[in-house]
């Protein structure tokens, strides 16, 4: 019997699917969280590892020098904040893990050490952190500085910064909660201590005035694209949110990745690598096909994709011709791999145009496109040859829809099922023991 994979669902506190035939009809009072809550009880049902709910802390001006791209379009705002919504899922759930995303960049890290445990505690040990440094200078600006650091520093900062937390979360012993009625003692204050860190970018005394959470430090997750953050990735994280070009591009990362974390002292089996897809699903491949096209030829849908990697990048795409390469040379301070894969299109020699490549970009670096059936049988394949560990689901908020949940959770799921390659129920409590179970 093949490996089991696991399935994560990679979404936005935004607007979902407001305008299409399936839109839902309360698609207008997303703000409160019911839509999300009932997505991921859908999700619960088809035993997905997790939810993770994706994060930036600005509106963006990138494309073309304004924020109607953005605004106009829903990419990058409105969004809300990940933490509540997190809350309200893990109440309304019972065994998916859910995921929240919090910049090491504007998150004091007492405040986050101590944020962490207490929704860790809420949600039973199902919570995860994902870990990013952002990379947008107008989300800087938002928090009262200029610019954010070069690209490299700012994961020099997220690993002072990822010690210091984890220091918070062990400043309490495990059993240091005693509960001792004949002494009148709650908590044994020899097994609570200090800190005392004093590094080059945090200072913090400690200790926390949580209680241990389940997990005593919530799950880590990380989207280590370039040398620097596959290197942070390595070190830190349980679960890797991954873009690979073609399944040659993805074996190729997970092996990089887990020489990284051998050479940290790390067992590799102990981080799943998930590689972000956007399966098309039709009752015939025709009919999936003619979804995808759909899907691509909707009037707005490149500048969507430009606003976009514009905000990802900060830099403008609209002042390139959509049939002319894109000129060389071409870098960033924002997010660098984002920017790799974007100009790498489907790895494929030769020159592209700016249209080609925001064509490509839909599939997310692997085609995914017929059946339950067939792409049930597509990912299989392509996991026994990257060798593991899972996807995670993404479709921009804009074109979520019950339709396409339901394809995914009551045609695919069970499709991949049927060939042994997910699990049928829940075995374990934690999220970060979910991750391991395989």
């Amino acid at each position: 019997m093949a490996a089991k994979l696991h399935l994560g669902w990679f979404m936005n506190f935004a607007p979902p699917d407001w305008e299409s035939s399936w839109a839902s009809p309360d698609a207008g009072d997303w703000p409160n969280g019911r839509f999300y809550v009932e997505i991921a009880r859908a999700m619960e049902r088809a035993c997905f590892d997790f939810m993770m709910i994706e994060d930036t802390v600005m509106v963006a001006d990138a494309y073309g020098g304004t924020m109607e791209g953005s605004l106009k379009n829903a990419v990058f705002a409105p969004k809300h904040d990940p933490v509540p919504l997190a809350v309200l899922v893990a109440a309304n759930t019972s065994k998916l893990g859910v995921v929240a995303t919090m910049s090491t960049s504007f998150y004091p890290p007492y405040l986050l050490a101590r944020l962490c445990s207490t929704v860790d505690s809420i949600a039973e040990g199902r919570f995860g952190w994902n870990i990013v440094s952002s990379a947008e200078d107008r989300a800087a600006q938002n928090f009262g500085l200029e610019a954010l650091p070069e690209h490299d520093e700012r994961y020099n900062v997220a690993e002072e910064y990822f010690d210091v937390v984890n220091r918070l979360w062990d400043s309490w012993e495990a059993d240091a909660v005693v509960m001792d009625r004949d002494t009148h003692t709650y908590a044994d204050y020899t097994k609570v201590h200090t800190v005392d860190f004093d590094g080059k970018y945090f200072r913090s005394r400690g200790p926390l005035n949580t209680v241990p959470s389940p997990q005593h430090r919530p799950t880590f997750l990380q989207a280590g694209a370039s040398p620097r953050g596959r290197q942070f990735a390595a070190g830190a994280a349980d679960a890797i949110i991954a873009v690979g070009t073609g399944v040659e591009g993805m074996r190729s990362y997970r092996d990089d990745v887990r020489a990284r974390a051998k050479a940290a002292g790390r067992n590799p089996d102990d981080i799943k690598l998930m590689f972000v897809v956007s399966p098309v699903i039709g009752a015939t491949e025709e009919e999936a096909r003619a979804k995808l096209a759909r899907f691509s030829d909707a009037p707005n849908y490149e500048e969507k994709a430009l606003v976009g990697i514009s905000s990802n990048t900060e830099i403008d795409f609209q002042q390139f011709d959509l049939d002319q390469p894109l000129p060389e040379g071409l870098t960033t301070n924002g997010e660098r791999g984002s920017l790799e894969h974007f100009m790498r299109g489907n790895g494929e020699p030769g020159p592209k145009t700016l249209r080609q490549l925001v064509h490509e970009r839909a599939s997310r670096g692997l085609e995914l496109v017929g059946t339950a059936e067939q792409v049930a049988d597509k990912m299989g394949e392509a996991m026994e040859f990257i060798g593991g560990d899972g996807f995670l689901i993404s479709r921009g908020a804009r074109d979520l829809s019950w339709e396409y949940l339901t394809e995914v959770c009551d045609g695919l799921v069970p499709a991949l099922q049927r060939r042994g390659l997910m699990r049928t129920e829940y075995t374990t409590t934690t999220l970060r023991e979910t991750l391991r179970e395989f």
